[in-house]
């Protein structure tokens, strides 16, 4: 096991891919001119495509259009013109741009090529793709699996639905490369053909039912990241999980799950005080970490480092570089991680939490006293399922956004709500409330858009107003 999958084990298949897409002289529009658009119109100009870019937004607001026009793209803004989408010979979607825009339902009812960013660059991509999903844990997951692979010495790219998209990574990958990428419930909407050496689905909880529709059709998405496996690819899942469990009915990949809960025939599991790795059904659990070195809070945190484990072990990387580097391992931005303490009272920012199961996980870690900043822009989600953990462990619930009426409607009776339609009055509304050995909580349980350009802006603005208090 210690030698696990080389890249470069499926070089000459790698190498094919990049022949399997031909672009010089196509007609391509990108859709969405967000990173992942940007980054795939300038991906496909570089390669000989005649690109045009179509985004809803005013071009007022697009602060690359100057640019983009003088570099020979065609640009359409402020709206969609269907005859801009029926001449082309492929269509690249970004994940913020849902296939149910009508512009895209009429081309694909006539049979036009539409794939997503994700899709694009992977179809270019060299070397081994480790793959990871789930409704929560796949930033922390993604990142501390791509500090375990460089530190054993492994080229690593970290990107896709964090950092840079995957078209952006294509230059920098090598047969030997081992390219690490996020992947969202958008971005599997459209694959045709990702297929990962390695796929980790962490966990699949309602979320983005806005978008959806349902919790079933949500669940099918992010069960595609596997839809294209073989037998010779991995496949990582939460035994603890119901859901992510079904997924292994849709596999022809090789199984390895994690537990925190109970031994694992083959994967990785928490047993004592320890972590072990199980790598085949019949074969002696191997000791890899005791379960304290783990710097970061929360149960879901020691699920996030399972799943890393199962992956890292069978990319062949040795317990004691794993041991070493989850160690060494600080909080991602936004994901639990520690502001400030003020008076004896400790400030978190989570705003990373966009769901209400990640903003569950983020009460779990706290024993208690917690003053809980929710509310933002509202994806269909059902808020009453806080109750029990609001009742035991949070004092006040301070509402922000668009969603708080919901919030407050959903949530009466539970606990003390006050509302503050900011976030900086929620800060002061909390500030003023907390006392010493308390801890103010943001973890919102809801997307950012209504005030925010994304979540990271509202994690940095709490931060903000945390570092100002006197």
């Amino acid at each position: 096991m210690d030698q696990g999958i080389k890249a470069g084990d499926r070089k000459q298949e790698a190498e094919g891919k990049q022949l399997s897409v031909e672009l010089s002289g196509k007609r391509v529009l990108v859709v969405g001119l967000g990173k992942s658009g940007l980054a795939a119109a300038h991906f496909l100009k570089a390669r000989g495509a005649r690109v045009t870019v179509s985004d809803a937004r005013p071009a007022t607001l697009i602060a690359e259009i100057s640019e983009m026009l003088e570099q020979g793209y065609m640009v359409e803004a402020g709206s969609h013109g269907l005859l801009t989408f029926r001449r082309q010979d492929l269509i690249v979607v970004s994940p913020g741009v849902p296939m149910s825009t009508p512009e895209l339902k009429q081309v694909r009812a006539m049979g036009a090529h539409i794939i997503g960013e994700l899709e694009l660059g992977a179809e270019f991509l060299l070397g081994e793709i480790v793959a990871v999903t789930g409704s929560n844990g796949k930033t922390t997951t993604t990142t501390l699996l791509g500090e375990i692979l460089k530190a054993a010495g492994r080229p690593t790219l970290v990107g896709g639905n964090i950092g840079l998209p995957v078209t952006a990574l294509v230059a920098d990958s090598t047969p030997e490369t081992w390219s690490v990428i996020e992947v969202s419930s958008f971005q599997l909407e459209t694959v045709e053909t990702f297929k990962p050496r390695i796929a980790l689905v962490l966990n699949i909880t309602p979320d983005h039912l806005d978008r959806h529709g349902s919790f079933a059709v949500y669940a099918a998405v992010k069960a595609r990241i596997t839809e294209f496996q073989t037998a010779e690819d991995f496949l990582v899942l939460n035994g603890e999980d119901k859901d992510t469990q079904l997924v292994a009915a849709k596999t022809k990949a090789q199984i390895y799950w994690f537990s925190g809960r109970r031994p694992i025939k083959q994967g990785a599991f928490v047993h004592g005080e320890s972590i072990f790795f199980t790598p085949r059904e019949g074969a002696k659990p191997e000791p890899v970490m005791p379960v304290a070195e783990i710097p970061l809070a929360g149960a879901h945190n020691v699920e996030n480092v399972l799943a890393a484990v199962c992956a890292a072990r069978l990319a062949g990387v040795a317990s004691e570089t794993i041991r070493s580097t989850v160690a060494a391992f600080k909080a991602v931005e936004h994901r639990l991680e520690f502001v400030r303490e003020v008076a004896g009272v400790r400030y978190y920012n989570d705003s990373k939490a966009t769901n209400v199961d990640a903003t569950m996980k983020a009460i779990e870690a706290f024993p208690g006293g917690i003053h809980l900043i929710l509310g933002g822009k509202d994806k269909g989600s059902d808020y009453t399922v806080l109750a029990p953990l609001l009742r035991e462990r949070v004092k006040t619930v301070i509402t922000i956004g668009s969603a708080a009426e919901k919030i407050e409607r959903q949530l009466d009776g539970v606990v003390k709500i006050e509302g503050a339609k900011t976030l900086d009055r929620a800060v002061a509304f909390a500030q003023e409330a907390a006392v010493a050995g308390d801890t103010v909580l943001l973890a919102p349980a809801c997307a950012s858009f209504d005030q925010f350009e994304n979540y990271e802006q509202r994690g940095r603005v709490f931060k903000e107003l945390i570092v100002a208090l006197p």
